[in-house]
């Protein structure tokens, strides 16, 4: 096989590898394992307030409850109300 030949069924094997990979869209959100991931995934399921203060109050907790990248994409892997009512806790319990 000559080398356009070769170049040819590399371009083909990879662009049949991209067809195949599913959109980012159906792959869920990025799990990073890290406090940064968590705490984008907190404040954006949460909503309001994204400064930096909140950020970094966010990052610093985040460091003293998870101990590892592998909870934390797992909390990254929550839903937004999971997600929320981990950190803040159930609405029916903070009523007691």
């Amino acid at each position: 096989m000559n080398a356009r030949a070769s170049l040819i069924a590399l371009g083909s094997v990879i662009a049949m590898a991209a067809a195949c990979r599913a959109p980012a869209w159906l792959t869920g959100p990025r799990l990073t394992g890290t406090c940064d991931g968590a705490c984008d995934h907190y404040l954006d399921c949460r909503g309001g307030d994204r400064s930096d203060a909140a950020r970094n109050h966010c990052v610093s907790e985040c460091r003293d409850v998870f101990s590892d990248d592998e909870s934390l994409r797992a909390y990254e892997s929550l839903s937004c109300p999971d997600a929320v009512e981990y950190v803040e806790g159930s609405r029916r319990h903070a009523a007691r």
